[in-house]
């Protein structure tokens, strides 16, 4: 089965926690786990390190069913992204990169 390629965009809450990680000194290597995060997600959606899955609790602005990508695993409060697919065709619109709650 062949893989497709992403547009990944970004809600105002998922820019603003991109910029807020971007301005943290403190926080570089999470940086860069989300960032490689986001490449997997670009060209394989269903990457094994992403360990996509849905996530019943929440649901996009318009009704749509949210995934949980992983970008850290086995670590106290590891970082998730939360996204949905769409607007557009091979588009992804990631919704929050947080701590897993």
């Amino acid at each position: 089965m062949p893989t497709m390629k992403f547009e990944i965009k970004f809600t105002i809450n998922a820019d603003a926690q991109l910029t807020a990680l971007e301005n943290a000194n403190d926080k570089k290597a999470l940086l860069k786990a989300v960032r490689k995060a986001f490449s997997y997600m670009e060209i394989n959606i269903r990457h094994p390190s992403l360990r996509t899955h849905k996530y019943d609790s929440l649901r996009g602005l318009n009704g749509e069913e949210v995934f949980e990508a992983y970008v850290q695993n086995n670590t106290p409060c590891a970082w998730r992204i939360f996204w949905h697919y769409g607007p557009g065709k091979n588009q992804i619109t990631i919704l929050a990169i947080t701590p897993h709650p």
